[in-house]
């Protein structure tokens, strides 16, 4: 295995953190409240950087996610990208690719997925019903890959008849809303529950990368305050508690970062990852609760003010901890495929 980056994903990490870095700002964060920060969104578009994800591949969008969680920027990259780009790009027709690609890449199209399928939405006659608690970046979406009870992928159009948004807040600011569909008409993506299951491994390899990078920024925050803060005469970081609290919380950001390598790595180089995928998203809901939960500890009383970047950080990272499935759910996941995999090898 060889996660080292090619000349045109180090490229794209490289232009996306300096974009991020430039405008993903505290007080840029702080105005844009719970929405999307639409000038970001259109600066990362003009890059051409959701479109690259076609060439840079799921470890390119990876790196670039970690680029955007250790600013914890608020635009749908990773929804944009897995729920639209990669999926259409996968498991889309010759014509459903023609028409649908050119939007998502250039940013004109947003794409955000009804996922995981847990039985809420059911069809009846080619018609879409039922509802979805709460669906990320769903108030900005123009597209919604929806995955009904028996696991098959439609796409929705957001303003469609049938389809109805209700905005819904989050831990973090992800522009969520709750979708109702009323005999909502989608049209059919790929051939059946593969490519659900596909869509979701890719999905959970992403949203992982995205924690890899919440988890970096939140001990880079605690690292720089330790370093800087006095207490009794030395700096925090003297503290032998405080260096072993920030070295646990860098060996959990490592195993976060890769094991979202591996199950990236593995799908571009078209190998099963389906475990790989799940392990990555028990890291990142696992591991990734710990880091943020030490972040703010290790800022003191200052982690607990509303306003202060590592507590944006910490909500993050507990919002994907949930997204991801928890830990719990996820291992159990993982637990039923590896002794399904035995029993085959077995028999």
């Amino acid at each position: 295995m060889d996660f080292t980056p090619s000349e045109e994903q180090s490229a794209a990490q490289g232009l996306a953190a300096s974009v991020f870095g430039d405008l993903s700002t505290h007080d840029r964060l702080a105005a844009a409240g719970t929405g999307t920060d639409a000038e970001l969104w259109k600066e990362l578009c003009a890059a051409g950087l959701p479109g690259a994800v076609e060439d840079i591949g799921l470890l390119g969008l990876v790196l670039l996610l970690e680029e955007q969680g250790r600013t914890t920027a608020q635009v749908p990259l990773a929804a944009t990208c897995v729920y639209g780009l990669l999926a259409v790009a996968g498991h889309g027709t010759p014509e459903q690719r023609e028409r649908l690609l050119p939007g998502l890449r250039d940013g004109t199209a947003v794409a955000t997925g009804a996922f995981p399928a847990r039985g809420g939405v059911h069809t009846s006659d080619g018609a879409l019903y039922g509802s979805v608690p709460w669906v990320p970046w769903l108030r900005d979406a123009t597209l919604v890959l929806v995955a009904d009870a028996d696991r098959a992928l439609w796409i929705v159009e957001a303003g469609a008849p049938g389809v109805g948004v209700t905005p819904v807040e989050t831990t973090a600011p992800w522009a969520a809303g709750r979708l109702v569909l009323d005999g909502a008409r989608g049209e059919r993506l790929g051939g059946g529950p593969e490519a659900y299951a596909a869509v979701l491994a890719a999905a959970r390899t992403a949203f992982a990368g995205l924690q890899a990078g919440v988890c970096a920024g939140s001990l880079a925050r605690a690292v720089q305050h330790t370093v800087t803060r006095e207490q009794f005469g030395r700096p925090l970081s003297t503290n032998q508690g405080v260096l072993l609290r920030a070295a646990d919380a860098h060996m959990d950001t490592e195993a976060i970062r890769v094991t979202a390598y591996e199950a990236a790595w593995r799908h571009d180089d078209r190998r099963e990852y389906a475990a790989q995928a799940l392990t990555a998203a028990w890291w990142a809901s696992e591991a990734g609760k710990r880091v943020v939960h030490a972040g703010q500890h290790l800022h003191g009383g200052t982690g607990a003010d509303l306003d202060h970047p590592v507590h944006r950080h910490f909500l993050w990272g507990r919002q994907l901890d949930a997204y991801l499935g928890c830990g719990g759910e996820v291992l159990e996941e993982l637990g039923l495929l590896l002794a399904a995999a035995r029993q085959e090898e077995a028999s």
